[in-house]
């Protein structure tokens, strides 16, 4: 009789692990129930869509920012959205960090591109891919306060302090520039998206910034500040993916496709009007 019930009892056993197995299989449990969550909120990948982890920044007004209502936007975002919608081999998801981090997080594989209107310059261009197709274009020139007239080109902001975010475009120009002078520009980094870019240089705290044309009305909308002096640099925005990554190169490929059709039937132009004030990506090549 108790070889009866200890049989019984591992019948039961044997019964119920395949139940769970089976359920485990059927329903989407565990990764598979979180990736299935996610290619349903507001991701245009389908069943097998390879997932991209794309990298941007929370703190550039209209470009990638938090809004009112807790949502992450912008130009850049919602472009990456509606190539996405295009793209059904692929299920994008956003990533958010410090500007600072995105390169890095790049390089070692905690995301797959970056979206966070990067310029495409020398030094970048040694470390990494770009695609081919521009989605905007910038003219970096130097930002001062509005009453200040003293300042026109780079050789005047000597001994000057100028703020910039670490890895951007703007601090390779003041890097570059006091690598090939003796006299130096002070450089101040950013620390984050609570310094305020127009209150440091209205107080004096810095003298100046470098930016590109389109920004200053997004920072500034009181215009309290101004562009001063020739164009320090012009050149196409563009994502930037891992180099010498065949996956990467593809997923460029495609994008690039992508891009030409956003292009051609006046949606990337309207995404900028909306969120830039004007079509920015007119002299993207």
């Amino acid at each position: 009789m108790k070889k009866i019930r200890l049989l019984f009892a591992a019948l039961v056993l044997v019964i119920v692990t395949a139940g769970c197995g089976s359920n485990t299989s059927n329903d989407g449990s565990g990764q598979n129930a979180e990736n299935a969550a996610n290619a349903t909120s507001g991701s245009s990948g389908g069943a097998g869509a390879k997932k991209i982890i794309v990298g941007t920044g929370t703190a550039f007004q209209k470009v990638c920012y938090i809004d009112e209502n807790g949502k992450l936007t912008g130009f850049d975002v919602e472009l990456v959205r509606e190539i996405d919608k295009r793209l059904p081999d692929y299920e994008f998801e956003f990533q958010t960090m410090e500007f600072s981090n995105l390169l890095l997080s790049l390089e070692t594989k905690k995301i797959d591109f970056v979206a966070h209107e990067m310029e495409k310059n020398p030094e970048r261009e040694q470390k990494y891919l770009f695609n081919k197709e521009p989605y905007a274009f910038w003219k970096n020139k130097i930002i001062v306060a509005k009453d200040n007239n003293s300042i026109q080109n780079l050789d005047d902001l000597v001994g000057k302090k100028v703020l910039t975010s670490a890895t951007s475009a703007a601090a390779q120009i003041l890097e570059n520039y006091n690598k090939d002078h003796d006299k130096k520009i002070e450089i101040v980094y950013k620390n984050g998206a609570a310094n305020d870019t127009v209150s440091q240089i209205t107080s004096g705290r810095v003298d100046a910034t470098i930016g590109a044309d389109f920004t200053l009305s997004l920072i500034d909308p009181q215009a309290k500040l101004k562009t001063v002096g020739d164009s320090l640099s012009a050149a196409d925005i563009l994502f930037v993916f891992r180099k010498n990554d065949p996956d990467a190169q593809k997923l460029s490929d495609d994008i690039d496709a992508t891009l030409k059709e956003i292009k051609a039937d006046g949606t990337l132009g309207k995404l900028s009007k909306e969120w830039l004030g004007e079509d920015f990506t007119a002299n993207a090549s």
